[in-house]
């Protein structure tokens, strides 16, 4: 039978990606000077104004306007006709976290509590799932484009459909691209430069292909000013771009800005490592780990395993697994996958999930 399935993702300008990147560089910058700083940052940005607000417990000192700025000029924010750069207004209402959350925070508990979701399949070598890496790659290979077509300007968004045979990727059926470009432009060419440079290597890195009519650049036929002028970000908005494209379930909480005590945060990326290990093994073609916590607990709530009838072997011995490769105690996480470093801005754009170098990601032998 086939199906298909649809995935987007957004470059780093998009205006809620901005606000993910800004609030994952705060908690950089402090963990940079105490590893052990408490942060839970939100950023807001929209025409000419961007606030900051929220929580942060450290040794260090950090200057929070000039993070925010040096975020908005790297991403290409510089030209005054966005009416959105590094020179708009910054707010910052920042504060220490609540002693009741710190409390239990203290005592080796969960920061928050929620539901937790992760994912593995063996659709790609990342074993993520097709569309949504196709339309990581895609935005970051437009963002590639950028930096030597400079008539493409920040912001952008991408998304692709594939459609599947038996529960298997077979084709990319459409990709749809959304870049605002120089006026002196025309579309055709954008559409053209596009195809060329983006979609057709992207796709082939993946055994894909995409006939020129199959691609859609800019829907309406017009777009030139991108960004919070047009569209106000918050951060954590993007959840679903940052995990696995509604392919699986995720959870209550967003990531970005959060320090690992969150449990939105490290429990998600722990839910990632052990279904990710999963597959990897050889234990099943899929994976969806579940876990829950509430503030102050030490071990989760629930720890749950599905592998949607694609197990190997029986599951006493995938829960037994995982039991053996990771504890998912708040400590056992945080330890186990040294998540006090400074290394999250990196996960701010283009997903959290199936990149090379992120400890979540690390395939785990066990014998």
């Amino acid at each position: 039978m086939k199906t298909t399935f649809t995935s987007e993702s957004v470059c780093a300008g998009h205006p809620d990606k901005i606000c993910d990147q800004i609030s994952d560089a705060i908690l950089d910058a402090a963990l940079k000077q105490d590893l052990y700083s408490r942060v839970a940052v939100e950023t807001l940005v929209t025409k000419d104004y961007v606030t900051l607000a929220g929580e942060v417990t450290t040794a260090g000192r950090i200057d929070y306007r000039q993070i925010a700025r040096r975020v908005i000029r790297d991403l290409g924010y510089t030209n005054p006709r966005f009416q959105f750069t590094d020179h708009s207004p910054v707010v910052v209402k920042i504060h220490t976290q609540s002693q009741e959350i710190a409390r239990g925070v203290d005592q080796l508990g969960a920061g928050d509590q929620g539901m937790m979701f992760g994912y593995a399949c063996d659709e790609t070598p990342e074993l993520m799932p097709l569309p949504i890496i196709l339309a990581h790659r895609l935005a970051e290979a437009v963002d590639r484009l950028k930096k030597t077509k400079r008539h493409l300007r920040p912001d952008g968004k991408t998304q692709v459909t594939i459609s599947y045979a038996n529960g298997r990727p077979k084709a990319a059926e459409t990709v749809v691209l959304a870049v605002p470009h120089d006026e002196a432009v025309g579309l055709d060419q954008v559409k053209d430069e596009l195809y060329r440079l983006v979609v057709v290597p992207v796709l082939a890195k993946y055994h894909m292909s995409c006939a020129p009519d199959r691609l859609t650049v800019n829907g309406t036929g017009v777009w030139h000013i991108g960004g919070p002028a047009s569209d106000t970000g918050v951060t954590g908005r993007k959840i679903i771009v940052d995990t696995y494209g509604a392919t699986a379930r995720v959870g209550g909480g967003c990531f970005s800005g959060k320090d690992a005590t969150k449990v939105d945060r490290s429990g998600a990326y722990a839910a990632r490592y052990l279904a990710k290990n999963i597959v990897a093994a050889g234990l099943a073609k899929r994976a969806e780990v579940r876990l829950a916590y509430f503030i102050g607990a030490r071990q989760p709530l629930m720890q749950e395993v599905e592998t949607f009838g694609t197990e190997t072997r029986p599951m006493r011995l995938i829960k037994d697994y995982m039991d053996r490769l990771l504890d998912t105690s708040v400590a056992g996480i945080i330890n186990t996958l040294q998540l006090r470093r400074p290394l999250y801005l990196q996960t701010a754009a283009y997903g959290h999930f199936g990149k090379p170098g992120l400890p979540w990601e690390k395939i785990s032998r066990l014998s």
